[in-house]
């Protein structure tokens, strides 16, 4: 069994006080440059390491920060947490990620366990299947550090960072409309979820702006987001059964967009001949697809960063903070050849 060196066992070794070693460690001038010296040159020599969990106590910090989103393997999640942390261990913390599978039990779960290892503050993005968020309610009225990305709560006063999903979802309705559809479905997340409400709403808008019916038959939800194959296929099949079906679907979720177009391709639909497609995703092979992707693409690593400057800022905060903002990023519309009438 590993057992660590504790500044005890320093102490007794060298003959001097507890204090005087973690003087010594923590560079205080209160100590002698000899004694300093010694203390410092035993512990590298026995391989002293301070216990994170002992100084987490002592500081009421653990310089950690915690992260809660759906799935890691998903092209947005995983550049985002490639942004948060690219901040947070440049300013001296650790950063553990948990996944949620969409679950809100799960949800639930990974905030405990976080909890538990006395993070320091929380990054969230909300799962699919969560309506309660009286848990963040909570820990907010407790002061307890969140911010919200990506999947924020509404109802929650703290700091989020969000993209442009009305603005986006319009951009890339409105490239299939001026491309010649008017027949256009919209497959989106959950409806739990703020980001489909918002992304909705921009689909919606730029039929109106166009003159276009919306269509109810045309509206479909995965409530899984995408990662279960049957949910995807199942909503497709009852779009392409339609008697009047739609020419193009606007996808408004990252994995939706990459699993419609291999499910479709893979039932010999032709895109776009038989069916076009536009959609949010961060995927960076999407280019490479045959045909290449009409995409709305959001800043992930970007909100990651700004996400956790907030966090932290919130952190280190000598008072209570009491003001928040909500940060409300650009997407990027590019435009391939998915979305062209054939």
């Amino acid at each position: 069994m590993f057992e660590s060196v504790t500044i005890k066992d320093i102490a007794k070794a060298l003959g001097v006080s507890t204090s005087t070693v973690s003087r010594a460690l923590n560079g205080s001038y209160e100590i002698g440059t000899e004694t300093k010296k010694l203390v410092l040159e035993y512990a590298e020599k026995i391989n002293y390491r301070p216990n994170p969990i002992a100084l987490s106590l002592k500081e009421q910090k653990s310089h950690s920060i915690g992260v809660v989103v759906c799935e890691v393997a998903n092209d947005y999640f995983s550049q985002a947490i490639n942004g948060i942390e690219s901040i947070a261990y440049n300013r001296g913390y650790h950063v553990i990620i948990t996944q949620t599978h969409e679950s809100f039990d799960r949800e639930s779960a990974n905030v405990k366990h976080l909890l538990s290892r006395h993070v320091d503050g929380l990054l969230v993005s909300l799962a699919a299947q969560t309506t309660d968020t009286s848990q963040y309610k909570y820990l907010l009225d407790k002061g307890f550090p969140i911010v919200f990305f990506d999947r924020a709560a509404p109802d929650l006063n703290t700091h989020k960072v969000v993209a442009d999903n009305f603005q986006g979802s319009f951009n890339g309705t409105e490239t299939l409309i001026n491309s010649g559809f008017a027949k256009i479905a919209h497959l989106t997340n959950s409806n739990n979820l703020l980001i489909s409400h918002e992304r909705f709403d921009g689909y919606k808008a730029a039929l109106d702006k166009h003159g276009i019916e919306l269509r109810p038959e045309y509206i479909k939800h995965c409530n899984h987001g995408g990662m279960i194959q049957d949910e995807v296929e199942l909503v497709l099949k009852e779009l392409m059964a339609l008697d009047d079906r739609p020419e193009a679907i606007f996808i408004g979720s990252d994995r939706l967009t990459i699993s419609s177009m291999s499910i479709l391709k893979k039932w010999g639909f032709k895109v776009p001949g038989d069916i076009a497609i536009a959609g949010f995703t961060n995927s960076d092979v999407v280019e490479l697809f045959d045909p290449p992707l009409t995409v709305i693409r959001q800043p992930a690593f970007q909100i990651g960063q700004m996400a956790t400057e907030m966090l932290i800022k919130t952190i280190e905060s000598k008072w209570p903070v009491e003001e928040f903002t909500t940060e409300k990023v650009d997407t990027q519309l590019i435009v391939r050849s998915s979305s062209n009438k054939a």
